[in-house]
């Protein structure tokens, strides 16, 4: 079970960045710049962060790079001196077939993390009883996160079924919609709904596309929060966002024509940050270049040598951030940004 001052965050709705992974040129672990990140999310006022997820690469768990417990670890240890025991949701990546996602639950669990984002992602020819079990086996080590993948980075189609059957697992804390398809999820609000522990769970949005729909209704159900590459970039901003949502979801009028007109302006930068126009290629990169930017991260490296920024998507990047100045938090980070990287 997670911690009831957990939970309770969790169920209120927070948000959660997924921790991307600081590289030096010559691509290993940039521990100081992956430290400054950390905190940025915590002085941000992020209520968790999602570590070794996509954002964070999933090749973190190749032999050969080996970062998978060396990231979780230097997340643990840096949330450790910087929280002074105020709820934080220290959430863990976990994907592969079963034994693999098990042995990732035991290791973050070791680790002192709180719950699991389940990723499907990878396992094109599971059957669905397969990938509950595998949600089963997972949910007897940590809470569970269920987690509705996009199809254009490894995700698949998946049924209300399916949902309900996840949702009916006591382990299941939450779920985070992310198939960027409003029937989609629709389909995931429908499982829960028919599960009858929709009290029980915690929507969060993972459709960067379409944040601000979500958290205002759009989706169905009661989306809470956000679990969010997006959410990695601009953080403190991410948190007024939520607020702002918040309050026009309890009946704000102006909060609620507010988050209406910048609902479209947060999706245009989403698609330059996660290059939409070539196909989410550069969308890791994207994520890299707004905070090396802003003087967190020294570059775009990636692990895999292959992945950059696309052509034409820096300059993309510097429209939005001129285009709507609410969001970007640049001053807020350059005040803190020197301590943040002791």
């Amino acid at each position: 079970m997670l911690p009831t001052a957990e939970a309770e965050l969790l169920a209120r709705g927070t948000v959660i960045p997924a921790h991307p992974l600081a590289l030096t040129a010559d691509r290993k672990l940039d521990e100081r710049r992956q430290r400054a990140l950390t905190r940025y999310y915590v002085a941000a006022g992020a209520g968790g962060c999602a570590v070794a997820v996509h954002t964070t690469q999933f090749e973190i768990r190749q032999p050969e790079v080996g970062l998978l417990r060396p990231v979780l670890e230097l997340a643990a240890d840096t949330l450790d001196g910087e929280l002074g025991g105020r709820p934080f949701l220290r959430i863990a990546g976990a994907c592969g077939p079963t034994a693999q996602a098990v042995a990732e639950a035991e290791l973050a669990a070791e680790l002192g993390y709180h719950a699991i984002l389940l990723s499907p992602g990878g396992l094109p020819d599971v059957s669905e009883e397969e990938l509950l079990r595998r949600a089963r086996a997972v949910g007897e080590v940590l809470p569970v996160i269920g987690f509705y993948l996009q199809e254009a980075v490894g995700g698949r189609r998946l049924s209300v079924d399916f949902w309900r059957r996840l949702a009916e697992l006591p382990s299941v804390v939450a779920i985070k919609l992310a198939p960027f398809d409003r029937y989609r999820t629709m389909d995931v609000v429908r499982g829960v709904a028919a599960s009858g522990r929709a009290e029980e769970i915690a929507l969060y949005t993972g459709n960067d596309d379409a944040i601000l729909a979500d958290l205002l209704g759009a989706g169905g159900g009661r989306i809470v929060g956000g679990l969010l590459g997006q959410w990695a970039v601009w953080t403190r901003s991410a948190v007024d966002t939520l607020r702002l949502a918040q309050r026009a979801v309890g009946g704000d009028g102006a909060a609620l024509r507010l988050a209406v007109n910048r609902a479209p302006e947060l999706t245009d930068a989403n698609a330059a940050v996660f290059d939409v126009a070539h196909g989410f290629r550069g969308c890791i990169a994207g994520v890299h270049e707004v905070l090396r930017a802003q003087g967190l991260l020294a570059g775009t490296w990636c692990l895999d040598p292959t992945e950059g920024l696309s052509p034409g998507q820096a300059a993309e990047i510097a429209r939005v951030r001129a285009a709507y100045p609410w969001l970007p938090d640049d001053e807020f980070v350059a005040e803190h940004r020197d301590a943040w990287l002791r």
